[in-house]
């Protein structure tokens, strides 16, 4: 009877064996596992920002190639009348090159301003870990970077008082901020549709403004970002990104967005401007 009993029992022992080492080889894989999901997290962040990217080149391609074609056409028509004597061709040509030159100052200023978005946008989503993101939407749309923060996140409930665990968040995106002095910067407050039952608050409009400008005096205070760069405005429930007819809409819908823009005092001085005129062509 003793000698049964020992024989069923060493294949336990064998079995357990086993067992950890198997449970020792899942844990090396799942750990694997999750750095492979982060990496594959942070392709996917890149492959958006270069899909913005490559629209935003393809829509200037566009552009390019529509003033060439009227210049060629202006060409054209210049070479048929020049037989008549009523068109100065060469000077047709300077205006020609001076339109090339300043349409190359403009596509120079654009590209710097959307690789510099692209640097920004990057250096953002990987400062932040899979935790923050699921509160953090980043988006490039014509050249501006909108960073969308959840409510629930940022605000204690029914309040526009930021939350403890809100800062480790702004600090890393008022870090980016400091880092790129040359962006303005827009807090931008937007609510559901739902009226607020407070007696210290009116409406929505109240309450999206000063979230917004709690979150401007928390960059400024708590973070030491600006204040000269930074504007604090409220949308109200005006400015929706979902229907307020389902509870997730309208979670959708409670977001504080910090807009960043560069400052384009350069490019618009380049577009009053205009192409340059070579004094010759003038006579």
């Amino acid at each position: 009877m003793m000698s049964a009993i020992t024989i069923l029992l060493i294949p336990a022992c064998v079995s357990t064996k086993k067992y950890q080492s198997l449970q020792s080889e899942y844990g090396s894989l799942q750990s694997k596992n999750e750095t492979i999901l982060r990496e594959r997290d942070d392709c996917k962040s890149s492959l958006g920002i270069a899909n913005v990217k490559v629209e935003g080149l393809e829509n200037q391609l566009r552009a390019n190639k529509s003033q060439m074609e009227s210049l060629q056409s202006a060409l054209d028509k210049c070479l048929v009348a020049s037989s008549q004597g009523n068109v100065n061709i060469s000077k047709l040509v300077d205006e020609i090159n001076a339109s090339n030159k300043y349409i190359q100052q403009l596509v120079a200023s654009k590209n710097k301003s959307d690789s510099l978005n692209m640097v920004l946008t990057n250096n953002l989503t990987r400062s932040l870990n899979t935790d923050e993101m699921k509160d953090v939407n980043i988006q490039v749309l014509k050249g501006v970077v909108y960073i969308s923060l959840s409510d629930n996140m940022l605000y204690k409930s029914g309040s526009y008082e930021i939350s403890d665990k809100a800062n480790a968040t702004l600090s890393k995106i008022a870090k980016i901020i400091s880092d790129y002095k040359d962006f303005k910067v827009l807090i931008e407050g937007n609510t559901d549709n739902v009226p607020i039952a407070k007696t210290n608050i009116r409406n929505n409009w109240d309450l999206s403004a000063l979230r917004a400008s709690s979150v401007v005096q928390a960059l400024q205070t708590t973070f030491a970002v600006d204040p000269s760069r930074l504007t604090a405005g409220g949308r109200g429930e005006y400015n929706p990104v979902a229907s307020n007819d389902t509870p997730e809409g309208r979670t959708r819908n409670r977001r504080t967005q910090i807009i960043i823009t560069p400052k384009l005092d350069q490019f618009m001085d380049l577009i009053d401007k205009g192409p340059a005129k070579d004094s010759a062509s003038t006579k």
